[in-house]
């Protein structure tokens, strides 16, 4: 059985890296997204207010579809200990009901200083490109994961 994540250290990770996670958008993801964000727009909830909107149905929140790039570079590259530092989001298209979106992150450049990695991360429907952007996150080294915690103050 394979482990539910993967943990890449700075000095694991290479300019090219890519992971990608698909997810079929379900009624009870927007419903949830919407009582946890707050957000409650009649265009996420409503068939009879979607259909009067040029989507012609509901549609997903944009941030639950930028949530799932969150869930690629928590849990599998760069994984767990990774700290988000920056997210910029273009949104080119609607991911409705029942679309299976496939989310993908790429590794464009690594610093060294602070340990810092961009990623360009993309959310496809059908091919079809519906939200990119960039990510920079902060990833723990090699080196600090291994050293042991400071002795406890007495």
């Amino acid at each position: 059985m394979s482990e539910p994540f993967k943990t890449y250290f700075f000095e694991d990770l290479s300019v090219g890296m890519r992971e990608s996670l698909m997810k079929t958008v379900m009624n009870e993801d927007v419903v949830g997204f919407a009582e946890l964000s707050g957000d409650r727009n009649p265009i996420h909830l409503s068939e009879h207010f979607a259909k009067k909107t040029r989507f012609g149905e509901r549609i997903a929140h944009g941030l639950y579809t930028a949530s799932l790039i969150s869930a690629v570079l928590g849990m599998y590259l760069p994984g767990p200990g990774a700290v988000y530092l920056h997210q910029t989001l273009n949104f080119k298209g609607p991911v409705k009901i029942g679309d299976v979106v496939t989310i993908s992150v790429e590794v464009t450049e690594l610093v060294e200083k602070g340990r810092r990695c961009k990623m360009h991360c993309e959310a496809t429907v059908d091919g079809k490109v519906v939200l990119d952007g960039e990510a920079i996150v902060m990833v723990p080294s090699r080196e600090s994961a291994q050293r042991p915690p400071a002795a406890a103050a007495s």
